[in-house]
Order: C-alpha cells, then sequence, then structure tokens
C-alpha cells in the first residue's frame, strides 16, 4: 500500500510517519483485502491536533475518518479507530450481502465545476444569470449498486453520492436525509 502522510504548517517525523504506516497499514489489512493507497493529513488549529485519514480499496470504495485530540499520536489513534470500525462495518455488510464483486467498480468520467459563491448579502442585481465559474475538473462516477453506494457514501462521510446504478442506464443519486435516513433519486 502506497502512503502520503504530510502536516499542514506542521513537520511531521520519520517517528510518527512509522507509526502510522505500522497502526495503519494493520488496522486496514485486518479488513480489507487489497488496499491501495492512503492519504494522511495532519493539521494544527490553536492547542488542537486534527488528522484527516483517507484510504482507497481495489474494489473502488474509499473510507476516511477525522480524529483531532490535544496531541498528535492521540488524534492520529482515534482516526485510525474511527477507519478500522467503519471498515469492520463495510466487510459485515458485504458478508450479509452474501455478495463477491469480482471486477473493480467501474468508473466514468464527468465534469465537476466549483462555481463562485456570492460574497455580500447586499448585493446588486448581476448583470447575468451565469455564475461564475472557479475550477473546472474531472470526477468519476462509479457504477455501483444502492446498497453499494449507500455503504460508499457512509464510509466516506459524505452527505451525497452521485453514482450509476449497475441495474439501469441513468444515473442516481443518495443522499442523507434531515432525519437521518437515506434518500434516494431514481430518475
Amino acid at each position: 500500500m502506497r502512503y502520503q502522510i504530510s502536516g499542514k504548517q506542521i513537520d511531521i517525523g520519520t517517528a510518527l510517519q512509522t507509526h502510522v504506516k505500522t497502526e495503519l497499514g494493520e488496522a486496514v489489512q485486518k479488513y480489507a483485502e487489497r488496499p491501495t493507497d492512503a492519504t494522511v493529513i495532519f493539521s494544527k488549529s490553536a492547542h488542537e491536533f486534527s488528522c484527516e485519514a483517507t484510504v482507497h480499496l481495489s474494489t473502488g470504495l474509499t473510507a476516511s475518518a477525522k480524529a483531532k485530540g490535544t496531541e498528535i499520536y492521540a488524534a492520529f489513534d482515534g482516526c485510525c479507530a474511527k477507519m478500522e470500525k467503519q471498515l469492520r462495518r463495510y466487510k459485515r455488510r458485504l458478508k450479509d450481502h452474501h455478495k463477491d464483486r469480482a471486477q473493480p467498480v467501474e468508473l466514468f468520467g464527468a465534469s465537476s465545476y466549483i462555481l463562485a459563491s456570492e460574497g455580500e448579502t447586499d448585493v446588486v442585481e448581476p448583470e447575468s444569470l451565469q455564475p461564475i465559474i472557479v475550477a473546472e475538473m474531472e470526477t468519476h462516477i462509479p457504477s455501483l449498486s444502492v446498497g453499494e453506494a449507500v455503504m460508499q457514501m457512509e464510509l466516506a462521510g459524505a452527505p451525497v453520492l452521485v453514482f450509476r446504478n449497475e441495474g439501469k442506464t441513468g444515473v442516481n443519486v443518495v443522499y442523507r436525509r434531515d432525519d437521518g435516513n437515506i434518500g434516494w433519486i431514481d430518475p
């Protein structure tokens, strides 16, 4: 597994990098057969350290976790524990569904845009109704079943996931509702 360990505005020593590789490697290897790469980012805000970890699995799914602590090792250990819990749930769900995905998730290319927000609330009427595009990127839309899409959304901690339904040709959306349930849009 490839590791990318970095710090925002802080130095990451070799001892911490070794600790991250061994602990995260053990946690991920226990529940995921073929993890491809992991990204771990440390940052500091006032007296508190923050750790964000993202692990990409060979099945195409992505798991991410965040944690904070007063010490950098405690922040990582909390993040690693959350990651291990997510992967344990993911593996249990796969066993419960009795479905083994023999091939990796198929990905389709799509354009992703970031639009400029209105900076002030007392803004005069714009000359044009066209939004200002700040950035244009390419993103991937996975081909998943609805259950796998919900699992991927929960693993990533995202509020919404756009995916291509394996059983149909259209693009679908799953999202977390305000009442805590999951919504599914199938056009």
